[in-house]
């Protein structure tokens, strides 16, 4: 896609999150649909590669998580279509319209995808109530925001695979976001923000559940009121105590 192209995109992006509704509760959280036109969505959903692509990397934990993810390096990695999703959400201009609705400044892009990129879950797939990790290896930024774009043109009730939002605890089910389409979640990340889809998904064979996930970063602490683990910690299980996978609160940062 051309230059001007991608630049006009991001522009009505930013114009859709700065009129987007904003929710506090339980923590800050903005959903936008129809986020991206709708041509580079369907052409972003029909780049996913197959699930026995090389950089797929396929988690099946049962009880924490069964779902299958990018392991790209760097941007070179991604396919066509979806990079030019990347280069939109990774703006500059995108970066200062999420700042200002959550008002958390100089939020970075991740050039490393640590963990973000392409997910997708299979029936049966589902990913426990956590909170995310909280640090980034590679530049010891303190990670803040996540995005979320869903690529269902098909979803149905009955599938489930809703995006769940979950108490201050993780004990009870706030919210479920429906993954539509073209559907944009963004949300403050932190040891509190718990989030995720237990129950196992009863999405077709021939229509996985397939979402674009990027991550954000900054130099600034989370605020104090949002740090149960202070030290650099990994995602923290809901059904394991609130350790990670294995089974530790804390991990090794260089």
């Amino acid at each position: 896609m051309k230059q001007e192209d991608l630049k006009n995109i991001a522009n009505d992006c930013v114009l859709k999150i700065k009129n987007s509704s904003y929710n506090a509760d339980p923590f800050q959280h903005i959903v936008i649909d129809d986020f991206l036109p709708k041509n580079l969505a369907s052409d972003a959903m029909k780049s996913f590669p197959p699930l026995n692509d090389p950089y797929w990397e396929h988690s099946s934990d049962k009880g924490i998580e069964v779902k299958s993810r990018t392991t790209w390096k760097s941007e070179f990695d991604i396919p066509e279509n979806i990079i030019d999703v990347i280069r939109i959400v990774n703006s500059s201009l995108i970066l200062q319209a999420m700042s200002d609705a959550l008002s958390i400044p100089k939020l970075m892009p991740d050039p490393y995808f640590a963990g973000g990129g392409l997910n997708v879950s299979e029936t049966n797939g589902h990913l426990d109530v956590h909170v995310d990790g909280n640090y980034h290896d590679a530049s010891g930024l303190n990670r803040r925001v996540n995005l979320l774009i869903y690529l269902n043109p098909n979803w149905k009730k009955e599938w489930g695979g809703e995006f769940g939002i979950y108490s201050n605890d993780g004990s009870d089910l706030i919210k479920e976001i429906p993954p539509l389409f073209n559907r944009c979640v963004i949300f403050d990340t932190h040891d509190k923000s718990f989030h995720g889809l237990p129950n196992p998904i009863k999405f077709p064979k021939e229509e996985p559940r397939k979402s674009i996930i990027t991550y954000y970063y900054t130099k600034a602490k989370r605020a104090a009121d949002n740090v149960v683990v202070k030290d650099p910690h990994s995602a923290l299980w809901k059904s394991k105590g609130l350790l990670d996978k294995r089974g530790n609160k804390t991990r090794d940062f260089d």
